[in-house]
């Protein structure tokens, strides 16, 4: 006999099927082989009380702190720790209880209903002299060129932006930004590499954004987070799906002491709100991406936190995006230079895609679809 640990990140109902239990049994037991962690702030204390008691009749638990039982605050942070099965059990019974339990009931609820998307590469072409990465500067026919072997490599999607994002980033008029955009846009419209790769227009300007539109791109990566209704009126107008970051401040001011009281309720809400916004004005939500923002108004430990967190964004329904590529918070983990960052990058990209992101914005695509292949056989 001998017993070993079986990892948390196989394919549980591929195990069970293997080990020959009977397909009625597989689903059951599947759920109880997959753990949650649900972190819940200013839960009242009596509801509280109330979860613990439901959580332990089921097997599962809530973790609080020590004055909960005596009820000497009036709002706790806790949290929740169970199976699949453990959930989906108290996403029903909560819906019973007083004291905000059914709003937890229901975002559990929510939870439970999220589905999984493949993982898809895409691939940066910056069309400026400016961007951080030296490796992802092309313009005109150079840019053309690297779009091509970029698909020839595995992207799924090419972003092609004229504007650097970079912290304390040079402020471009729109006419330059224009001018850079149309050779590529013009290249790929006559080309029809469009019929090929997603493309991706890295902009809030919507006079470019329009001009790619109009060339075959079917994206809008908008780093203002859809904070001017002309670009969603577009997206809605040429049926475009759009990437919605979140960043705090502008790349002029966003990493001068970047503060969140709690960087994930402040990501979440921003996205809750924008989300509304696009739908309000007739965009489907499944349209919709998300992006964090990575290094965006955000510290080293706001930006682990995120790519740890990255499955609660998933609750909304929409895909999700991480770009990490060789971003300054790999130096600030171990001192390395932008063009030796490429082991970071695939370390954050890797940990994103389990932890739930599903769209991958990298400058080393090759690398980038061999890893996320050898990860994706590992499950």
């Amino acid at each position: 006999m001998y017993l070993y640990s079986i990892g948390t990140s196989v394919d549980k109902k591929s195990v069970l099927k293997a080990l020959g239990v009977e397909s009625g049994g597989v689903g059951i037991m599947a759920k109880k082989m997959e753990l949650f962690y649900f972190y819940i702030k200013d839960l009242k204390t009596p509801a509280a009380n109330i979860l613990k008691q439901d959580a332990l009749s089921i097997g599962a638990d809530l973790a609080v702190p020590s004055g909960v039982i005596l009820c000497e605050k009036p709002m706790y942070d806790c949290i929740l720790i169970g199976s699949r099965k453990h959930m989906e059990i108290l996403s029903k019974k909560e819906l019973a209880q007083p004291f905000g339990l059914k709003t937890v009931a229901k975002e559990l609820k929510k939870f439970m209903a999220i589905k999984s998307h493949s993982t898809q590469i895409m691939g940066i072409i910056n069309a400026n002299e400016d961007s951080f990465f030296k490796g992802s500067r092309f313009q005109k026919e150079d840019a053309i060129t690297q779009i091509k072997k970029m698909i020839a490599q595995g992207a799924d999607i090419v972003d092609i932006g004229a504007v650097s994002s970079r912290p304390n980033a040079e402020v471009v008029s729109v006419s330059v930004e224009l001018e850079r955009m149309k050779p590529i846009c013009d290249a790929i419209a006559s080309e029809k590499l469009y019929e090929h790769a997603t493309f991706s227009v890295d902009s809030y300007t919507s006079s470019v954004v329009e001009y790619a539109l109009k060339s075959g791109f079917t994206l809008i990566n908008d780093i203002t987070g859809a904070s001017d209704e002309a670009i969603i009126k577009l997206a809605v107008k040429y049926d475009a799906k759009l990437c919605i970051m979140h960043m705090q401040g502008t790349p002029q001011t966003m990493q001068k002491d970047p503060c969140y009281e709690d960087v994930m309720v402040e990501v979440s809400t921003f996205f809750e709100e924008r989300i509304a916004k696009c739908e309000a004005l007739g965009m489907d939500r499944k349209n919709v991406i998300l992006d964090v923002g990575i290094g965006f108004g955000k510290t080293l430990e706001h930006n682990i936190t995120l790519i740890k967190n990255m499955a609660h964004f998933k609750l909304f329904g929409c895909k999700v995006l991480v770009g990490a590529s060789r971003k300054s918070m790999i130096d600030k983990i171990i001192s390395t230079p932008t063009d030796e960052r490429l082991a970071g990058t695939l370390a954050l990209h890797l940990k994103a895609v389990e932890n739930g992101a599903s769209i991958v914005r990298c400058h080393d695509v090759m690398e980038h679809t061999q890893a996320l292949a050898v990860a994706e056989a590992l499950q």
